[in-house]
């Protein structure tokens, strides 16, 4: 067994995000009794077993036989086979078991409500939400049900990326579940980084109480109840940026809405807050906190055992930007008129999140309540097809996963993806000019960095309608794009040579999202108003294609060959690759989520590509 100290060697600190029902590998080393493995305040001893270079050990303070010390409440237990990845015991959910525990995590300290300070007896389980709020197909409980925010607790892939994260920094699950899994926040069942301490309540994934009891971090009067400054003054430290889940939370349980007509049997407070995009902005805008940006570019590690110096995500590598891209945007500088493309029932202009992924239509939202017309469905949907096919497959017995919502979230993801692009082809003398335009208030495609990736497929057929030749040809059976004769819209992210020397994974393109620290590529479209300017320093800029200030449109051409009389071009979306899933169960040595997804995939047509939209031209 080979072992690296990386933390008393380097000093650094990494972290991840994604992951659930994680136990380190036994093959890691342990503190014996006595050791102190401390390399900075709350520090863990770093071990790398077999197969495992690079692995950083984010422990809670282990020292002596791995225990965190005083005041853990239960989180921080690193005994036998745990090597540092936090434990949380039976003592640390409800009641607010953590408070004033020391934080076992200081890496990914950030400020706003902390896990385990809260009392969950103030907050229920979507399935009391639904006894009221579901008289209808399009009233908030069924759509939400089957969309990706309620089903975040159960997705394998979100699980197979969080074990392999947690084996290369273990304990950033707690990072992790912070948006996926928020009502763990108010459980304490975040501080185990594993994912084994989840409830069926925290399963939920963005449920529906948790959400509506988010408080405007920033305090804006226009945006909040009156009562929402009290909450923020009592916070040891208050989140000043949209990002990274640094929620607020109420801790009365005090749910909130847009409506000032709407008279429930619980309390509520209207909140504009849920009318902004900045609450979206809460989960969508997500940096690692201990990779920084430098002042002459870049990214570094940070010290081991220390928050980041600063919380805006904008100043840490770059894990997703979808709310920056926005607000970067012309959709959030006054709107864009989509012609009703999106936002619902008599939609025009859409500026906000809410506007395409809750559009409006004619419901009731409560079987007591008013007939509106402008209910927003809680469907959510995004590009997320795949993702909630593989729930719906995994989770087939659980009775708390309903497979009619299934099929409507997945028809609703597919839905938007069809609506995000469209593609226009001519002939250009000896070549075909091909134009792809992105309709979306963001990247295309955007979210999550890992796996996702667009491209343009072009069939040149002759006058008999035989195929004469095809660019950026995919081979179904065997799940591989042909990358060298098209352009693919994705972004891969890397190991700077300073991180490979410390990590000795190698230096380029890497699948270790918490370890990376350089971005190798991003051709993802952007959307309209993208000025590079803006862009790139807030960790959102373009490399690989020159996309040119208010360029949100892809220009590609191809060389018409002998023979072709028409092309056909396709617009195809994919959201993880063969190479990707392969990673992540090859890369697992922990548990069965590697093994779990590579399976759902293949029962899933490899997630063969969904094709967003197509034209036919004569030549």
């Amino acid at each position: 067994m080979r072992t690296r100290s990386l933390i008393v060697s380097l000093g650094v600190a990494l972290v991840a995000a994604c992951g659930d029902d994680a136990s380190p590998p036994a093959a890691t080393s342990q503190p014996s009794a006595g050791q102190t493995g401390h390399a900075g305040a709350g520090g863990g001893a770093q071990t790398a077993g077999a197969g495992q270079a690079g692995t950083v050990q984010a422990g809670a303070g282990q020292a002596g036989a791995g225990q965190a010390g005083a005041g853990q409440a239960g989180a921080g237990q690193a005994g036998a086979g745990q090597a540092g990845a936090a434990q949380a015991g039976a003592g640390q959910a409800g009641g607010g078991g953590a408070a004033g525990a020391t934080f076992p995590f200081p890496d990914f300290h950030l400020p706003g409500t902390q896990a385990g300070t809260l009392d969950e007896i103030n907050f229920l389980g979507a399935a009391s939400c639904k006894m009221c709020h579901a008289p209808e197909a399009a009233s908030p409980h069924p759509t939400w049900s089957g969309s990706l925010m309620g089903l975040a607790g159960r997705d394998p892939l979100f699980l197979a990326q969080m074990t392999n994260a947690n084996q290369d920094v273990p304990g950033v699950g707690y990072y992790c579940q912070r948006c996926h899994v928020p009502m763990g926040m108010v459980t304490g069942a975040a501080l185990d980084p594993t994912g084994k301490s989840l409830t069926a309540k925290d399963k939920d994934g963005v449920s529906c109480q948790l959400c509506h009891t988010l408080v405007d971090p920033l305090g804006d009067p226009a945006k909040s109840p009156k009562s929402d400054a009290a909450i923020l003054a009592a916070l040891p430290e208050r989140p000043q940026h949209h990002g990274n889940a640094m929620m607020v939370i109420d801790p009365s349980g005090l749910r909130r809405g847009p409506y000032d007509d709407a008279s429930p049997p619980h309390a509520v407070a209207v909140s504009p807050f849920f009318r902004s995009s900045d609450l979206c902005g809460t989960c969508h805008d997500v940096g690692n906190p201990a990779v920084s940006r430098q002042p002459g570019g870049g990214y570094a590690y940070n010290p081991f055992g220390q928050p980041p110096a600063d919380h805006d995500p904008r100043a840490q590598f770059p894990l997703e930007r979808t709310y920056t891209e926005w607000k970067l945007s012309a959709f959030a500088q006054g709107g864009v008129d989509m012609g009703g493309v999106f936002g619902g029932d008599g939609a025009g202009v859409v500026s906000t999140c809410q506007d395409c992924h809750m559009p409006r239509t004619k419901a009731a939202g409560c079987i007591d309540g008013p007939v509106r017309s402008d209910l927003r469905k809680h469907e959510f949907a995004g590009a997320s097809a795949w993702v909630i096919d593989i729930i719906g497959k995994y989770a087939a017995n659980d009775p708390a996963v309903d497979p009619v919502a299934i099929a409507a979230g997945k028809a609703a993801a597919i839905s938007m993806l069809q609506r995000s692009a469209t593609v226009e082809a001519k002939r250009a003398g000896a070549n075909l000019a091909v134009r792809v335009t992105n309709q979306s208030g963001h990247k295309l495609p955007t979210g999550h960095i890992e796996g996702r990736r667009a491209w343009v497929n072009v069939v040149f057929r002759d006058k008999d309608g035989a195929v004469v030749a095809e660019r950026g040809k995919y081979d179904y059976a065997e799940a591989e794009l042909d990358e060298a004769s098209t352009t693919v819209f994705e972004m891969h992210i890397g190991l700077s040579p300073a991180a490979a020397a410390k990590t000795g994974l190698p230096a380029g393109p890497t699948t270790h999202m918490s370890l990376a620290d350089t971005i190798e590529k991003d051709t993802r479209i952007p959307p309209r108003g993208f000025d590079p300017a803006t862009y790139e320093p807030a960790g959102a800029g373009a490399l690989g294609l020159p996309y040119a200030k208010g360029q949100h449109w892809a220009d590609l051409s191809y060389a018409i060959p002998t023979g072709a009389t028409s092309a056909t071009v396709t617009v195809y979306y994919q959201t993880v690759t063969r190479h990707y899933i392969e990673a992540l169960r090859d890369g697992n040595h922990t548990d069965h989520w590697g093994d779990t997804l590579y399976q759902l995939w293949l029962q899933t047509d490899r997630n063969a590509p969904v094709a967003i939209t197509s034209t036919t031209t004569a030549l």
